[in-house]
């Protein structure tokens, strides 16, 4: 199929470069995600089209000169960081946001070049994959974050010094702290202090019942596990 090139073939390659990346930006953007239904589409679709046009070219030209197919699909792979880019952010609470977005553009942008080439094998079982990555491994990530004796819990409080009490209450249930990060007031989302603690659960421990300790705490005003 990949030696097709006639305007039926073109126009099936491009239809099914937006319906696979539509579906892709429909998951993204029922989370809510910088990236959405449109973008995706586009982007594959702009993939699909440089890998026609390196296609069209070579087909016009061919035996007149040495033409690289591949650096069509190179500038897109190299372009498509600007876009990903943008889509990446870091919260008040330094966790970085949007990476699973920027890859999701960046493999969809990879899919429009496979189907852009006529490589529908290759393009379908790279939409199934990139389709379990956006539904089925967040449980198995939250289900192993749950499980995970490590623990990163944005607290903000009344006053700085209740910082101390908070190290104190924390010990006493056997949890080992190895990292404490003060939140500077660039940083800050409110009026409150706050800070980001590095916690280390014992075997025996989750994630749950420390949470639900913590935010009991009179002098805690919020609580987040990140």
């Amino acid at each position: 199929m990949t030696g097709q090139f006639n305007l039926g073939s073109v126009v099936f390659r491009m239809f099914l470069s937006i319906m696979c990346s539509g579906v892709l930006g429909l998951e993204r953007e029922n989370k809510n995600r910088p990236a959405g239904f449109r973008t995706y589409m586009l982007v594959s679709l702009g993939a699909c089209i440089t890998m026609l046009l390196g296609q069209y070219e070579f087909y016009c030209i061919s035996g007149l000169t040495s033409l690289d197919v591949s650096r069509f699909g190179a500038q897109v792979i190299n372009g498509i960081g600007f876009l990903g880019a943008g889509s990446i952010i870091v919260t008040a609470h330094q966790e970085v946001k949007g990476l699973t977005t920027a890859a999701g553009l960046w493999a969809s942008a990879c899919m429009g070049l496979a189907i852009g080439a006529g490589n529908y094998m290759c393009a379908l079982i790279g939409f199934g994959l990139i389709i379990i990555c956006f539904r089925l491994l967040p449980y198995i990530e939250r289900h192993l974050m749950s499980n995970s004796k490590n623990m990163n819990v944005f607290l903000e409080f009344d006053e700085l010094t209740h910082i101390h009490p908070i190290l104190t209450l924390i010990k006493e249930q056997n949890i080992q702290i190895y990292e404490v990060e003060i939140m500077s007031e660039k940083g800050m989302p409110a009026d409150y202090p706050a800070a980001i603690f590095s916690l280390r659960l014992d075997r025996k421990q989750n994630h749950a019942p420390i949470i639900a300790f913590l935010s009991d705490l009179e002098y805690v005003l919020r609580i987040e596990e990140i």
